[in-house]
């Protein structure tokens, strides 16, 4: 997959990474690389916009795992925005994962949510 099928924009209190097509192997360090970026942003906020991601792996879920953890070390929020693929919704809930990472329907709820956290301080 090439790199542009992940990209980043930041917005007033986040920053918003898309990850378009299939994610695997070859897309993971590209993501990894915009993970790490926006957490070095200092923005409190980092949606991951899944809702054009039609398949990933577990390369990639152990990147997603990892950025997680590290937001929550550094006292930042990420939520993976979808609407979500039926393979991805399997991915996270045969991994168990769901329970640990944070979701929301779509983007724009995922930075309201970001918004309300900010302001509950």
């Amino acid at each position: 997959m090439p790199d542009e099928a992940v990209s980043h924009a930041d917005i007033p209190g986040a920053r918003v990474v898309r990850l378009v097509g299939e994610a695997d192997l070859d897309t993971a360090e590209t993501l990894d690389g915009a993970l790490t970026g926006a957490l070095a942003s200092g923005l409190p906020l980092t949606v991951v916009d899944l809702s054009r991601t039609t398949f990933a792996d577990s390369t990639v879920l152990g990147v997603l795992l990892r950025a997680h953890t590290l937001h929550e070390e550094a006292g930042l929020r990420l939520l993976l925005a979808g609407p979500l693929d039926d393979v991805l919704v399997r991915l996270f809930d045969v991994t168990g994962t769901r329970a640990y990472l944070r979701f929301a329907a779509d983007v724009h709820q995922a930075i309201d949510e970001g918004d309300r956290h900010r302001e509950r301080g």
